[in-house]
């Protein structure tokens, strides 16, 4: 039976799972040799947060690395005039905040639970004294680091490229594949808002509900109130396709 211990600050440090068991179905760590996941599982704590709960905000300095054991983070960023633009939702297995926590400059983003989540929680001045013994492990954060950069790239592509509808249509399909799950055969099924998907594209939430509603017309896409089914992933591609040659 799981058992938590409330604390004043909204946290619950939970004890359900030990940390080596894991970290090691952990995207960052998965494939390391056990004594490496050993080692680190000697530095992590596991930390209950509460839906709701901010982890971090766009400057606080950068003392932790986490990867998410069950539930979901949102990583956002703040814009001038308070707006807030999202960037991605980390489900379990993903990791964040491993740019912070090398190179120890304030956050980038904000991290905020979407639902109830348990974590791993590694702080940095644990973590890179384990990294300077361990070229291994190195080795195998420098290639997650690489794979940020090139998400990091397709978003600003995105920006830069895309027109209105076809940036939504990319987004859309990203989201989908990251985080989406089967519906019938051919079909994906993202759970979000509109309102959401226009915080991930900066856009109203009016541009958006223009284009789905259009979507669902030609038959593309069904909607309902916190989630959008993709019935033809075709004609959402050829759509960025001629945005891209045109």
């Amino acid at each position: 039976m799981r058992q938590t211990i409330d604390n004043d600050d909204g946290l619950r440090s939970a004890a359900h799972l030990s940390p080596r068991a894991v970290l090691k179905h952990n995207y960052l760590f998965r494939g390391l040799p056990d004594a490496t996941l050993g080692r680190i599982a000697a530095l992590a704590t596991k930390r209950h947060y509460d839906k709701g709960y901010r982890l971090f905000a766009q400057g606080d300095e950068g003392d932790a690395l986490y990867g998410v054991a069950s539930g979901r983070v949102r990583i956002s960023a703040s814009a001038s005039g308070g707006r807030e633009v999202f960037l991605n939702i980390m489900e379990p297995g993903d990791t964040f905040g491993e740019i912070a926590v090398m190179d120890g400059l304030p956050r980038t983003a904000n991290a905020v639970a979407l639902d109830d989540s348990t974590l791993i929680v590694i702080q940095r001045a644990d973590f890179l004294p384990l990294l300077e013994r361990e070229p291994r492990l190195a080795i195998h954060l420098l290639k997650l680091l690489c794979e940020r950069l090139r998400w990091t790239s397709d978003l600003v592509e995105e920006s830069a490229f895309l027109a209105g509808p076809a940036r939504l249509a990319k987004r859309l399909l990203i989201l989908a594949s990251l985080h989406g799950r089967a519906a019938r055969v051919g079909q994906l099924e993202l759970r979000i808002s509109q309102g959401e998907l226009a915080r991930f594209l900066g856009i109203t939430r009016q541009a958006v509900n223009h284009n789905l509603s259009e979507w669902r017309r030609l038959g593309w896409i069904d909607l309902g109130r916190t989630k959008i089914v993709i019935r033809n992933t075709e004609a959402l591609r050829a759509l960025i396709a001629e945005t891209i040659s045109a």
